[in-house]
């Protein structure tokens, strides 16, 4: 069923995709713009859960949905029916990749066990996306962004120092399962090639979570030291945060040493470099406080655009702070093609985020709008699904698609 495109980079797998919200199907979209088939398994008469999460709207499906499920076709199984079920297993059986986010059990209570796919689909990747695994105190419990945000410490290290923890304005750890997930199958294809076999990979938004911390997860297995919140400062580089000018907001990535002495010239203040408070980072870090007042009362002499204008000229990293709508409108998020419009059967043109990753000869690329409901219910089962075109009909009208 391949689809008329040009050669992508997993032009040729078949992925069964039976997850729903974000993580999940963050990563099939991401095998979708590599040249995957996306075939994306909904229930009759409801699909994921998304597709009512709005306003806003266009036409009938929600912008959630929309943003996460382009290049699929949309499949509709009864999984309750045992004619449903046979369907999926024929499905599987000729698909490169199984990944779904359910309750762990849940395949194993339809026969969908590791013995069944060994011996029906041993070249099937299967992907299990659950919130916490199948260990541990909290094995089989559902796993929700916002929580394992809580739980984590991300949201402890997010927010104004001395102030209350905040969540990312993003379901970041939702994404970053998507993200692992999404590798954990390309590694296991790779490794396809040289066994002959699928594998099972699990994926689970709590490691998922702790893994998101990185340098400062890092920085407390090495020192013992709780982790504060800095606002937008950065907990082992000073100044590295957003400060308010006379007009607007700035945000300063100072790295290293020569990049604040050049800062401490421009400000009119060469005497910083001089300081052994102030000269190296280390020290800046341990004077976190008189650094950003004395930065910060500095640039409130003129507008952000003024300063990021003489900090770009002098090499020193800058940025305005923008809101959303800015940034999606800017010349440089043109010029590196991150705004694709599609045509789409009932909400018309419809524009979405790009694709962050570029390939010299095997381009990824959208080709598909996000489906309606079951709009390839009829075509992939008839090719692929082990239906016949007259069955199609009882099939609907006894519910199984």
């Amino acid at each position: 069923m391949a689809d008329e495109t040009p050669e992508r980079p997993l032009s040729g797998i078949r992925v069964i995709d039976m997850t729903r919200i974000l993580a999940g199907p963050f990563c099939t979209m991401n095998l979708g713009d590599m040249g995957a088939e996306i075939i994306k398994i909904e229930q009759p008469g409801k699909g994921d859960d998304t597709r009512s999460w709005g306003p806003p709207f266009a036409g009938s499906e929600a912008a959630y949905f929309l943003g996460v499920n382009r290049n699929k076709k949309s499949v509709t199984l009864n999984l309750k029916e045992e004619r449903g079920l046979g369907i999926l297993k024929t499905l599987i059986k000729g698909a490169d990749v199984l990944i779904e986010n359910f309750k762990a059990g849940t395949l194993e209570k339809w026969g969908l066990t590791r013995d069944w796919m060994e011996k029906n689909a041993p070249q099937v990747v299967h992907t299990q996306i659950t919130g916490y695994g199948e260990k541990g105190p909290k094995a089989g419990m559902p796993g929700y962004d916002f929580l394992l945000q809580a739980e984590s410490g991300l949201m402890a290290i997010t927010g104004e120092e001395g102030g209350s923890s905040m969540k990312l304005g993003v379901a970041i750890v939702d994404v970053c399962t998507g993200m692992y997930a999404a590798m954990s199958i390309l590694g296991a294809l790779n490794a396809r090639t040289r066994t002959g076999k699928g594998q099972k990979t699990s994926v689970t938004l709590y490691d998922s979570a702790l893994s998101a911390l990185v340098n400062v997860a890092s920085n407390y297995l090495i020192s013992g030291d709780e982790a504060c919140r800095y606002g937008n400062g950065h907990p082992n580089i000073v100044p590295y945060r957003d400060f308010v000018c006379g007009k607007g907001d700035i945000a300063l990535a100072v790295g290293n040493d020569m990049q604040f002495a050049r800062l401490a010239n421009l400000l009119g203040h060469p005497e910083w470099v001089e300081d052994e408070k102030y000269k190296t980072n280390p020290n800046r870090v341990r004077n976190r406080a008189a650094v950003d007042t004395m930065v910060r009362d500095a640039l409130s002499s003129d507008s952000a655009e003024n300063w990021i204008t003489r900090l770009q000229e002098a090499g020193i990293p800058c940025s305005m702070v923008n809101p959303v709508g800015a940034a999606l409108d800017s010349e440089q998020t043109k010029a590196n093609d991150m705004i694709e419009e599609i045509e789409h059967p009932t909400a018309g043109l419809i524009k979405m985020l790009g694709i962050p990753y570029r390939f010299s000869d095997t381009p990824a690329g959208v080709s598909s709008a996000p489906p309606e409901l079951g709009a390839d219910t009829d075509a992939v089962l008839v090719e692929i699904g082990g239906v016949l075109e007259a069955e199609l009909e009882t099939l609907r009208g006894d519910g199984v698609i």
